[in-house]
């Protein structure tokens, strides 16, 4: 067993949008371009905290990791509720060795300003090599002070109350909890080498890992949402529907994520009464949770799918499953407005629809969603599908100068991914499928041909 120190990282994952909304901020590339080469530098294990792969619930593991890591690192760059939490926690449990680190211009938050933390420059929302260097070494020099002095407090609580006692956990938990690490990270390891491979290999790599998770408890949950996202990325459906179905019901209620990810599978696999099993899995987490911007988009696509295929085959069926589908993404845009996502794709489904309601809606939903896409940038984003979205919206609006420069700026930003130009052209074509009056068809069929050309 390693006892090596534990760093624990606290800090959002994937894109997110700044605290002005017109950048995006990439935390993974933070994480791999300055966070863990500066781990590196040391003989400690890192793990990252992950709500996203636990459908942002905290959950025992992540409790361990801020109670029993020796340091912890948690950036505060953007108002994540989460990291906050988790800090809370993490100030409640130790007096010392938190590392608090920031990108945000114009200081930190006002209940923590008076804490030091790392500062660092982000550039249009990422980080520059002179930058990202800057980062590194500062983290190096306050890692290297929190590993040789453990007992210099940092957390406001024990600086202020004598006597603070902290939190004191049973007589060989830590060994209990350094055992469930390593074997998380050896889990990891194995889906990352997986993930290297290629097709039936690569299918075969992760199912190695799922087939050694057995019986699944609430101790596997977290690496069985590894495994389950491994196999979407791969395609592998048919696998990751068999896993979520050996999560034992108890578990699987309280979790979003493998919910979500399960009714996904059964739609993309389509077989028999996937779609229906699909919608009966998202209907019972609404029961749950209500229809979060995630839950209801999934809904709806499983919905617009159900209409692409019947509209020419039984056009009666058709128009119920577009109304179904209108019906969702507005429960998901409504939810919460900043999501752009189920407002582009409400108004565009709105646009084909065409009856004089839909359009009435369309008028009073299109300004909305406009705004939410602006907040992020609009066509100055350095999020492709935040372009491709104000694209969208420049269409159902039959604003072409716009589409236009947009256009021009998603080619940029797809480079040599071309499947990100073919998924908004499917879009399109749908849109020009429905010949909708509301949008210029001479200009509509353009827009197709040049996001298909060459």
């Amino acid at each position: 067993m390693s006892q090596r120190p534990l760093v624990f990282v606290a800090m959002p994952f994937g894109s997110k949008p700044d605290a002005t909304r017109t950048a995006t901020i990439d935390f993974d590339a933070i994480y791999e371009r300055a966070i863990k080469p500066a781990l590196a530098r040391f003989d400690v294990d890192e793990i990252r905290a992950d709500e996203e792969r636990s459908g942002g619930v905290i959950h025992l593991s992540m409790f361990e990791r801020l109670l029993l890591a020796e340091v912890a690192v948690v950036d505060v760059t953007i108002d994540n509720p989460n990291v906050f939490y988790e800090l809370g926690v993490r100030h409640a449990a130790r007096p010392g060795t938190t590392i608090i680190t920031s990108g945000k211009d114009g200081g930190l938050p006002f209940d923590i300003a008076m804490l030091r933390a790392i500062q660092y420059r982000l550039i249009d929302g990422a980080l520059t090599d002179e930058t990202a260097a800057a980062f590194t070494q500062a983290l190096v020099v306050r890692v290297g002070d929190a590993l040789a002095n453990a007992a210099a407090a940092d957390s406001p609580l024990f600086q202020l109350i004598p006597g603070f006692p902290g939190i004191a956990l049973p007589k060989g938990y830590q060994s209990t909890f350094r055992d469930r690490t390593n074997e998380l990270r050896l889990i990891r390891e194995r889906l990352d080498a997986a993930r290297l491979l290629a097709g039936a290999d690569r299918i075969e790599g992760i199912g190695v890992v799922d087939r050694d998770l057995g019986t699944i408890g609430a101790e596997d949950l977290e690496p069985a949402v590894d495994v389950l996202t491994a196999y979407r990325d791969a395609g592998a459906f048919d696998e990751l529907i068999a896993l979520a179905e050996r999560v034992p019901e108890a578990l699987r209620r309280g979790n979003a994520t493998v919910n979500q990810l399960h009714a996904f599978a059964l739609n993309r696999r389509n077989a028999g009464t996937d779609r229906d099993r699909a919608i009966a899995v998202l209907e019972a987490l609404v029961a749950v949770e209500g229809p979060s911007p995630e839950t209801a988009g999934l809904m709806a696509r499983i919905f617009k799918d159900r209409f692409v295929a019947a509209r020419a085959a039984d056009p009666f069926l058709a128009a119920g499953d577009l109304q179904q589908a209108i019906e969702w993404y507005r429960r998901g845009f409504l939810a919460d407005p900043r999501e752009h996502y189920p407002g582009v794709n409400l108004c565009t489904l709105l646009t084909i629809d065409g009856g004089a309601d839909a359009l009435a809606e369309l008028q009073r939903t299109l300004p909305a969603v406009v705004f939410a896409v602006g907040r992020l940038g609009g066509i100055a984003s350095t999020d492709y599908w935040v372009v491709a979205s104000a694209f969208e919206l420049a269409v159902l609006g039959n604003d072409w100068p716009m589409a236009t420069r947009a256009l021009s700026r998603m080619r940029s930003l797809a480079r040599a991914q071309s499947w990100m130009l073919q998924t908004t052209a499917n879009n399109l074509a749908l849109l020009q499928a429905s010949a909708p009056a509301s949008v210029d068809a001479k200009n509509l069929e353009a827009a197709v041909h040049s996001l298909t050309a060459g």
